[in-house]
């Protein structure tokens, strides 16, 4: 597997030939996410928008994934700045990308950190994962997504809770409420996640790429959207030679 290393001034960026490894790289910051870091992440969009693959995002396995937005950077933003939706449209498009995206979540995401890994499709962590929206405390509102996304991820009651009563989930909890997939240990989270995107490309990505956009389509798309992306795959030559093989491995258990 082909391997390209690129470091900017917020990310470490690690190109292979089926998947993109981001690692947000603001340590000093927890991770912050500032101009810099938002305008950094719309060129990694860009690069997965022309050539899709699977983009696999973390902060590392030091503690923290993302401790929110850049609070000195949010306290000068006024109404045009809230306006233009600044994490929310990057957000927007990490949640649009072709392929799969995971999470691999290690200490606190928080604020613009909880709602860049709930833009992902799957989510891992570590046991001292924590996930929480404390933007009221600032006087601002979750604005990136949280407040409609943990409605579909959670259900009502526990988004009102993360919301609007201050509730974090812990690692343990974000399982149990199928916020995440697994909880490994911190030395043990980046392999995790590679297992689990190495299960998704062991189909064929024609498909996956069709599934994530029934998914994610609106229900008033469905169940058209489903009828013409399997339309789709039916002629596609990937499917007959991925049936064949099972069928032929089928009449040689026979014998």
């Amino acid at each position: 597997m082909t391997v390209v290393e690129e470091k900017l001034k917020t990310l470490r960026i690690e190109h292979r030939d089926d998947r993109t490894v981001v690692m947000l790289d603001r340590p000093a910051e927890r991770n912050a996410i500032d101009a810099t870091m938002v305008e950094e992440l719309h060129g990694v969009c860009a690069e997965l928008e022309r050539e899709p693959g699977v983009l696999l995002l973390t902060g590392g396995t030091d503690g923290v994934f993302a401790g929110g937005a850049d609070i000195a950077q949010l306290r000068e933003r006024r109404r045009k700045d809230a306006l233009a939706g600044i994490n929310l449209r990057l957000f927007e498009r990490i949640r649009a990308l072709p392929m799969p995206t995971v999470a691999a979540v290690d200490g606190h995401a928080l604020g613009g950190g909880a709602e860049l890994s709930y833009a992902c499709d799957i989510r891992l962590a570590t046991p001292r994962a924590r996930f929480g929206q404390p933007e009221p405390q600032l006087g601002i509102l979750a604005g990136a997504g949280a407040a409609y996304r943990l409605v579909r991820l959670l259900g009502e009651s526990v988004a009102k809770q993360v919301l609007l009563a201050g509730r974090t989930l812990d690692a343990q909890r974000a399982l149990d409420l199928g916020l995440v997939i697994d909880v490994v240990p911190p030395e043990e989270l980046l392999a995790a996640a590679h297992v689990t995107v190495d299960r998704m490309l062991r189909g064929s990505a024609v498909a996956l790429r069709l599934t994530k956009l029934a998914v994610d389509a609106p229900e008033a798309a469905h169940p058209q959207l489903d009828l013409v992306a399997q339309a789709v795959l039916f002629e596609d030559e990937e499917k007959f030679t991925r049936m064949d093989a099972f069928l032929n491995r089928g009449s040689r258990g026979g014998h």
